[in-house]
């Protein structure tokens, strides 16, 4: 799944991605990033989803 960045808390490493297909935001942690790159709002991401402890969440997020 494809989306992009809409927040990011570059001290607390956590943020929201707003997917391609206009569904609700999802969740990641810094520590779900394929590569410990830094990402910023507004970057590109493809991503995959999991049901976390909250609600859905991204996983294996990836900086296109």
């Amino acid at each position: 799944m494809k989306g992009t960045v809409k927040f990011f808390h570059d001290r607390k490493k956590y943020g929201f991605i707003t997917p391609d297909d206009e569904g609700e935001d999802v969740f990641f942690h810094v520590s779900d990033l394929v590569e410990e790159e830094s990402v910023s709002e507004g970057d590109e991401v493809e991503f995959e989803t999991e049901e976390g402890d909250r609600g859905p969440k991204a996983v294996n997020v990836e900086k296109l």
